[in-house]
């Protein structure tokens, strides 16, 4: 009979647990560390020749280094370069057909020496793309056979049995944001450019939606003119439901906003909102922005003393073309 207790009965030894994380944190810290003596002429030369690539960048490997291939792949996109990733097994198969003349191939392996990347190179070759090698053995078959190689090589892996990759491919990983971060830098892609490959996020709202995409226009958009009494446009904003109407001329041009402020403020005064006219009670003056500004810019204006939760749209010679509250940027997630 086996009375061997199962280790996931056994609690965990918190002390060893910890020191265990610590010591991989700091295995992985200094292999990050040492790869900056080893950044030099080779590493500009791969961000030129990514640069200056005419096709697209592919990158692959395979095993751990293929998901670091893959995160690479997917920051060089998401960064201005377009790239993609392949796997070696799968090109050696016919995925080759995917990488045409002019592009650069990214490989990525630690040991240098794996045999999908090694039986791919010479194909790449008589493709006419060229090869940028990433791996930890500056000797390797990799090595060798790439146009530009970058070393990643790390002292020993954070892995408590020394097996499993980790901090090589922390290496790598760190190693190919640096590639692909000073070739942003180098192709002077701005934080517009990345927003517009990311336009579902936060940035991306924030950078790429205009006062026009999020204002109220045509029949939601409150107006009366300054002849109307309190009255009438107190009808208006109840069906409008945006706690003013705009004041405007018949030419469309603003004459001043009124507010549930300044409802409150009349009523207050004991005015007879039947008889009593808009442009004697409306705030003169107020806040407007363009149509084509970015929607972020609307908070600033808002927040300004006196603070206001709406604000009137105008074209670009000055017309009412719609109108905005605070909820909108809210209902829009710029905010």
């Amino acid at each position: 009979m086996n009375d061997r207790v199962h280790p996931a009965l056994l609690p965990v030894d918190a002390s060893r647990a910890l020191a265990i994380a610590r010591d991989v944190l700091r295995t992985e810290a200094k292999a990050i560390e040492a790869l900056l003596p080893r950044l030099d002429d080779a590493f500009v030369a791969a961000v030129a020749r990514l640069r200056d690539c005419e096709g697209r960048v592919v990158v692959s490997g395979i095993g751990k280094s293929g998901h670091v291939a893959r995160k690479l792949a997917a920051t060089l996109a998401s960064t201005g370069t377009p790239a993609f990733f392949v796997h070696p097994a799968e090109a050696n198969h016919g995925d080759l057909g995917m990488i045409t003349p002019g592009d650069v191939v990214i490989m990525v392996s630690n040991s240098g020496e794996s045999e999908e990347l090694v039986a791919l190179a010479p194909h790449l070759r008589r493709h006419g793309a060229s090869i940028v090698s990433i791996t930890g053995n500056a000797q390797s078959a990799l090595a060798a056979c790439a146009d530009i190689h970058l070393d990643a090589a790390v002292d020993a892996e954070a892995c408590p049995l020394g097996l499993a990759p980790s901090a090589s491919t922390t290496a790598a990983l760190a190693l190919g944001d640096a590639l692909a971060l000073a070739l942003l830098d180098a192709r002077g892609f701005s934080a517009e450019d990345f927003a517009r490959s990311h336009p579902g996020g936060a940035l991306g709202r924030r950078l790429l939606t205009r006062v026009a995409d999020v204002m109220r226009s045509g029949d939601a958009l409150p107006t009366v003119s300054g002849d109307a009494t309190l009255a009438d446009a107190v009808i208006v904003m109840s069906e409008k439901g945006m706690g003013m109407t705009a004041v405007v001329d018949g030419d469309r041009r603003i004459a001043g906003i009124f507010t549930d402020g300044d409802l409150r403020r009349a009523v207050e005064r004991g005015t007879d909102l039947r008889i009593a006219r808009v442009a004697s009670h409306m705030t003169r003056a107020p806040r407007r922005i363009a149509a084509e500004r970015l929607a972020a810019d609307c908070v600033a204006l808002m927040e300004a003393p006196p603070k206001v939760t709406q604000l009137l749209v105008v074209d670009d010679v000055g017309r009412l073309v719609g109108a905005l509250h605070l909820h909108d940027l809210f209902r829009a997630r710029v905010l």
